[in-house]
């Protein structure tokens, strides 16, 4: 049994030798891999230093640009809300003027279709009542002279109104 002991110590012993020789290339290698990272790193750093350096003079000389075109945005803007404003009273104020003027306008010629509709019926009333009075004189007048002509007229009166009223 001592046999299969010592083989089976001999055989941890290679496996712990294996694992720390595997430990060390890996430490090995990670160690390249840092130094490879920390000088590609440093190159990295070093390119984007001088553009972070310029971009931050850009932006510290453009502040006062930035903040000045911020101020006339604004300006601009308050001063196209204050002509939009002026715009929108002038067109109430026209289109409130026109109303006005129209309703006038209606008011007068309504007033003065009124006043011809007054002076024609007017008119129409003072013409024709002389001129029905006249035409009734004149029938009554006829009608005399008729009856002064044909004295026998009377009786053929009376027998046509009698026929008549048969007739109906």
């Amino acid at each position: 049994m001592s046999g299969w002991l010592e083989a089976f110590i001999v055989i941890a012993a290679l496996a712990i030798f294996i694992q720390m020789c595997i430990l060390i290339a890996m430490f090995v290698q990670v160690r390249l891999a840092v130094t490879t990272f920390t000088r590609i790193g440093k190159e990295m750093q070093d390119r984007v230093n001088p553009i972070l350096q310029r971009t931050n003079r850009i932006l510290e000389n453009s502040e006062d640009r930035i903040a000045s075109i911020m101020g006339d945005a604004a300006e601009l803007t308050r001063l196209a809300r204050g002509q939009a404003q002026k715009a929108d009273r002038v067109v109430t104020e026209a289109t409130e003027r026109l109303r006005a003027q129209i309703i006038r306008a209606d008011q007068i010629l309504t007033g003065t279709l009124e006043v011809i509709e007054e002076a024609g019926s007017t008119f129409r009333r003072r013409l024709w009542e002389p001129v029905n009075q006249v035409s009734a004189v004149v029938k009554g007048i006829r009608a005399g002279l008729e009856f002064l002509r044909k004295p026998g007229r009377e009786k053929d009166a009376e027998g046509a109104t009698q026929d008549e009223e048969l007739f109906i």
